[in-house]
């Protein structure tokens, strides 16, 4: 490899699948300052990929990981991206210490995780308690992302993930489907054929000195059948502070616009960076409006805890009498507010908040409690813990391309970080001899279940299901692991 190839890899992105030797020790050196028995897992329920079937049928999903968390504080990111500022980050490698152990396709599963949301929006019959609905799927699919500041991996060309959940009535697909730029496309449906949920996502990531910036390109898109309505929106900024120094925090900043092509109706979402002395800190404001562009209602609250509703007559006097220096009410959770918005909470305990409550405000959504063990679980969620479980008999059902198979995400998980970092290292390289051996032989690389189209409701370049996978015919699946 020449110098400019060299450089032109160091500074263009994360993963890459033209790395130099020169992280490679740094991936080494994990697995030295490390003292985990993956042997002693926290984990409870059945092991080796065993499910456990509650008296119900429904499957029990694990409760934590196989391995803890390491410590990331003997590592500096500094040390890597110092010669980046200013520069996209599509090619650097990262050491797998700054990792978690989950693919970004699983990643982008976690949009599910709030499901009953668009199943309320399924169930109202008024356009606008539907775009309330619709509006706090959009908010609660970055809430996962709260306190998450390990990376996932980047998906392998080629690379699947599916799940399918009976128990909240949906399945999802995804695919990789470019590795320069990274473009990962994701199909979901609900069981019932109720909504249809899709996009493509691929984030252009920024170095600024202090930060690490996300921004979100692609559409999603989300189909409510029975209502024949199509609603579609781009997700905010993310962004990472303390890369050099310091503990790393996450915000979200932008203005996101949630559109309803069949109504006109539109909710503009505006997720507030935190300014100077973080009093805007995770808030999320903004409204619902009709085609004619009459407010219909305000969205308020935090992307990390709730959202809340209310008319706009009532939040504007409300505000005025904030700013006058009036009383400013506190939000006490409500036990009864929370099951009844949310049944998953109902074996969880309340969520204190921190937002300012006005009288009268309808309940939108509010985040679920994490596992008590989430800290040593990189931060996951319930949700999010289960995504990368193999169990029994899966193997076999399984496209040879799924996250779950790959090698060094699974070593990872069980706290063979050596392992692990070794895999990582093998699968680029493997990634990297198949491009060579297709830019030789001039074949274009083919996706196997999205195709490059156009989106019907924006008219923009989009990636549609081409369909067919759950019939499970896997015989010209590319091996990539």
């Amino acid at each position: 490899m020449n110098s400019e190839e060299e450089f032109y890899d160091a500074v263009t992105g994360f993963d890459s699948d033209n790395s130099s030797g020169e992280f490679s020790e740094a991936n080494h050196k994990v697995a030295e300052m490390l003292d985990l028995d993956p042997h002693q897992s926290s984990r409870t329920g059945k092991h080796n990929g065993e499910t456990e079937i509650q008296e119900n049928g429904i499957k029990r999903h694990r409760t934590s990981l196989p391995a803890p968390m390491f410590s990331r504080s003997d590592f500096s990111v500094w040390s890597i991206l110092k010669k980046c500022i200013g520069l996209e980050l599509s090619k650097i490698t990262m050491p797998i210490v700054f990792n978690e152990p989950l693919s970004f396709l699983q990643r982008i599963t976690e949009y599910m995780e709030h499901i009953y949301l668009i199943n309320k929006a399924c169930s109202h019959a008024d356009p606008l308690e539907r775009m309330q609905a619709v509006a706090a799927f959009a908010v609660s699919a970055v809430a996962s992302q709260w306190e998450r500041t390990g990376k996932p991996f980047n998906p392998l060309l080629g690379e699947t993930y599916e799940l399918t959940r009976e128990d909240l009535g949906f399945r999802f697909i995804s695919e990789q489907v470019s590795h320069h730029p990274p473009i990962s496309a994701f199909y979901s449906e609900g069981l019932n054929k109720d909504f249809i949920f899709h996009g493509s996502i691929y984030p252009k990531l920024k170095f600024w000195g202090k930060s690490i910036e996300a921004e979100p390109r692609g559409t999603i898109t989300l189909e409510l059948l029975k209502h024949n309505e199509a609603y579609t929106w781009t997700n905010p900024t993310c962004c990472v502070h303390n890369v050099i120094i310091g503990k790393l925090w996450l915000e979200q900043y932008g203005t996101v616009e949630i559109v309803n092509h069949s109504t006109g109706d539109k909710c503009v979402l505006n997720f507030k960076p935190c300014g100077l002395f973080g009093k805007e800190l995770h808030r999320v404001e903004g409204y619902i409006q009709d085609k004619n562009r009459k407010k219909l209602c305000v969205i308020y609250g935090k992307w990390t805890e709730c959202l809340w509703c209310t008319d706009p007559t009532t939040y504007e006097t409300y505000k005025k009498n904030e700013k006058r220096g009036g009383e400013q009410k506190k939000l006490k959770p409500s036990e009864d507010v929370i099951k009844s918005e949310n049944d998953e909470a109902d074996d969880m305990p309340e969520v204190q908040d921190t937002v300012q409550f006005i009288p009268g405000s309808k309940l939108l959504w509010r985040i679920n409690c994490r596992p008590p063990n989430s800290s040593q679980m990189y931060n996951f969620t319930s949700f999010a813990v289960s995504l990368n479980e193999l169990e029994k008999g899966m193997e076999a059902i399984l496209a040879p391309t799924d996250c779950r198979l790959r090698p060094d995400i699974r070593n990872m998980e069980n706290g063979n970080m050596d392992v692990a970092s070794k895999e990582k290292e093998r699968l680029e390289e493997k990634q990297r001899a198949a491009r060579k051996e297709r830019a030789k032989d001039e074949v274009e690389w083919q996706t196997r279940w999205f195709h490059q189209g156009t989106n019907p409701y924006t008219g923009t370049s989009d990636w549609l299901y081409s369909g067919g996978y759950f019939d499970r015919n896997f015989s010209d699946c590319p091996d990539i692991y």
